[in-house]
């Protein structure tokens, strides 16, 4: 039940971040500078410049937007396309990921056995994960180069110092989110996918194995038997037939009659 309800919120976590990253590609206002507003007539004039992914607009005082659309894809800036490219790439990973996320949770009947359902939920996690790296990836370069503008101590003429919008926080938000719904995919199944194996000696000799059985128990590394000869023997022999095993197999010295014969 507790691994039901995990995978329902990596499930509902994880939608709503690629809801987000999707909403801010659609978005206005990645980048915004104001000029003006200071007052000196009775009309207070104020202009606004801002862009997004596909468009450079103008906005004047009196609510008139003028809007230039980027030319085609080819001639775009450097920067933008490489954000476009990184968040188109982690949108696709992020499709692909939910889909073998859906697939493979535990609440859905569609699938094979649980192990195989374990190996699509954990293979979907590790598509949200990357999916969520592209998209920081994406966000953190079009930061940069903003930054890089307003904090520079010379610009050239005509060029403006931006601020950065609404989108960029909440793609950031939305990025956070999709890995933490992968790590809760995760979570789950990653002790079916990675079982530990564990050292047990038996008779001086040391084989690997998955501890199963309650009646062992962890003493210095080593899982030793509650029940010293049985365990290893079968149940079905008695205790005296193991005990005429091992007097067999339990070498002895012979003696000078015995040689001599």
């Amino acid at each position: 039940m507790r691994k039901r309800l995990i995978q329902i919120s990596g499930f509902l976590i994880s939608t709503l971040g690629w809801l987000f990253v999707l909403c801010t590609m659609a978005m206005d206002f990645w980048r915004i500078t104001q000029l003006g507003g200071q007052g000196g007539s009775f009309i207070i004039k104020v202009a606004w410049y801002w862009s997004n992914l596909w468009k450079d607009c103008f906005t004047d005082s009196t609510a008139v937007t003028n809007c230039r659309d980027f030319p085609v894809l080819w001639s775009v800036t450097a920067y933008v396309q490489g954000v476009r490219g990184l968040l188109m790439c982690g949108l696709t990973l992020g499709f692909f990921g939910a889909v073998l996320c859906f697939v493979g949770m535990e609440c859905t009947y569609i699938g094979r056995a649980d192990k195989t359902k374990d190996k699509l939920l954990f293979a979907g996690a590790v598509f949200h994960f990357a999916g969520g790296v592209s998209d920081i990836a994406a966000y953190c370069l079009y930061i940069n180069r903003i930054a890089r503008t307003s904090f520079s101590n010379t610009l050239a003429p005509g060029v403006l110092r931006y601020d950065l919008g609404a989108p960029i926080f909440l793609g950031l938000v939305g990025s956070f989110f999709i890995l933490l719904g992968a790590v809760f995919y995760a979570v789950t199944v990653f002790q079916v996918i990675c079982p530990e194996s564990k050292v047990v000696e038996v008779y001086g000799e040391r084989t690997y194995m998955a501890p199963v059985s309650r009646e062992r128990t962890l003493y210095n590394g080593y899982y030793r038997s509650s029940r010293q000869y049985r365990s290893y023997y079968g149940s079905g022999r008695s205790g005296s037939s193991n005990l005429s095993k091992l007097s067999q197999t339990t070498p002895t010295k012979k003696s000078e009659r015995d040689a001599f014969v």
